[in-house]
């Protein structure tokens, strides 16, 4: 009886930590794709008073993966470890918002430099993102332990693109979309001018969930919860690191004999871990091919079907808000049913599909841009809903932080570049005559996303075969 009261008092401390989490990554991903459905002002220099064109926006999406390639991530996954989600957390989310700062001030400056300022501010959100990002991921797993974490992914994950949704909605009615004229700075950073209020909102929630889970950590270290509500609910914290450790049964690759002490020779375990270098390769596959794309949405879809800037934005808006509800449908499928590799390759093959159609499809016909983003947007739920649950199945529980930030490491090296070729594509291409449509810009980047995708199915279906002969780690099994 007693632990059954202790679970009911946990569950709603979990869930008002999972609400202060999602905050700062719906302010994230809405920075991030503030200029997705806009992406048309910098086809030419002329257009904006910023003078960007489509090679230097292109340099500019890319500049968010640059410190997450060269070292940030590791090293901001290792501090995770060391540090926890409180200490280290706090640091990166304070990046991100200082770093999209810099942006907002060289959107509105005007200077010369204002490509550069920009690179360098996004360079900051970026790492800033990506870290807080895992620090979320990592705090999720350690406050819903033996319950519905695939759950609480998707919804957290779900909630965050909704800052997506907003943006590619919101901007093209923040920049109207005007023939003949000459935007200025005012009006090309409205965007991010929304964008720093998010996030100052964000900054706030993050600093009660800190206090939550420092709360949470104190009542673990003074006996408040019984063994068999750690059991069901709630993981032993490891006060003196912000870890958490489970006393149900794991799988045999994250034993309670592990030495719980984190080591830096652990980071080579984890890269030897081939299925780390599986779930990594179908991240940045998958992922390229979608968030790549959503930066130069409007771009592609304008040109392709005929639309103007507002129906774009609704178009691919269809992305994130379908993740809203089969996010969390499709992690809650997850959790009971298992057979996490098998949606894994579903949906790569219907992200396949819907860049098949947005290369090949008829011109002109809305439609078939409409039925590529319900295939791209069912996809975009079921591989992250069984992807990022794998990870705790795969690795012990004191590289976990670690571990997903190598795989967002090795999937911002491919964002990187990814968004810079599509930029460089869509630029070269820009003066192309409509004659030769069949080899546009929009085409030859669809093209791109197309061989991404063949390679993430390829790569899910070897993942597929590692868990059918490794049924140890209990890749396919539901998580409760």
């Amino acid at each position: 009886m007693a632990a059954q009261s202790e679970k009911t008092l946990f569950r709603p401390a979990a869930w008002i930590a999972l609400a202060c989490l999602v905050v700062p990554m719906f302010a994230s991903y809405y920075f991030d794709d503030m200029f997705s459905s806009i992406s048309y002002l910098f086809e030419d220099p002329s257009l904006t008073q910023l003078g960007w064109d489509a090679a230097g926006y292109g340099l500019y999406a890319s500049g968010y993966s640059v410190l997450c390639v060269f070292g940030g991530l590791v090293i901001g996954g290792i501090l995770l470890d060391k540090w926890g989600v409180r200490v280290s957390g706090s640091i990166f989310v304070g990046m991100m918002a200082a770093g999209a700062g810099i942006v907002l001030w060289a959107l509105l400056s005007g200077v010369s430099w204002s490509l550069q300022a920009a690179y360098v501010g996004v360079m900051l959100f970026g790492l800033g993102s990506e870290i807080a990002g895992t620090a979320v991921t990592r705090s999720i797993a350690k406050w819903f332990r033996g319950g519905p974490m695939a759950l609480a992914m998707g919804l957290q994950l779900a909630i965050a693109r909704l800052g997506t949704a907003f943006a590619l909605v919101l901007s093209p009615r923040l920049v109207a979309q005007q023939v003949g004229h000459v935007y200025v700075l005012s009006e090309t950073a409205r965007p991010a001018v929304v964008g720093m209020g998010l996030m100052a909102l964000g900054l706030i929630l993050w600093a009660l969930f800190v206090a939550l889970d420092a709360r949470a950590d104190r009542m673990s270290e003074a006996g408040l919860s019984g063994t068999s509500a750690r059991t069901e609910t709630t993981p032993a914290i490891d006060n003196s690191r912000g870890r958490a450790r489970s006393d149900v049964e794991e799988s045999p690759s994250s034993t309670a004999s592990d030495d719980e002490t984190f080591r830096f020779k652990d980071v080579l375990g984890v890269l030897g871990n081939k299925n780390f270098w599986l779930l990594g390769l179908l991240c940045v596959l998958f992922y390229s091919s979608i968030i790549a794309f959503k930066k130069f949405a409007g771009a592609i879809l304008i040109p392709r079907f005929d639309i103007p800037a507002s129906t774009a934005g609704w178009m691919v808006s269809m992305l994130p808000f379908s993740t809203v509800i089969f996010a969390p449908l499709f992690g809650m499928l997850v959790d009971k049913a298992g057979k996490g590799t098998r949606w894994m390759i579903v949906g790569s093959i219907l992200a396949l599909a819907a860049h098949l159609l947005l290369a090949f499809a008829p011109a002109g016909v809305p439609f078939w841009g409409y039925l590529a983003m319900v295939f791209l947007g069912f996809g975009y739920s079921l591989v992250p809903a069984a992807l990022w649950p794998s990870v705790p199945k795969i690795v012990p529980d004191k590289v976990l932080g670690t571990t997903y930030a190598l795989i967002y490491w090795v999937q911002n090296l491919g964002l990187l570049s990814f968004k810079w070729l599509a930029g460089i594509i869509l630029g070269a291409s820009a003066g192309a005559a409509a004659s030769s449509a069949s080899y546009s810009g929009p085409v030859r980047v669809e093209l791109m996303f197309v061989g991404l995708c063949v390679a993430a199915l390829v790569v899910a279906l070897v993942f597929r075969r590692t868990s059918a002969r490794h049924p140890e780690l209990q890749l396919d099994k539901p998580n409760r």
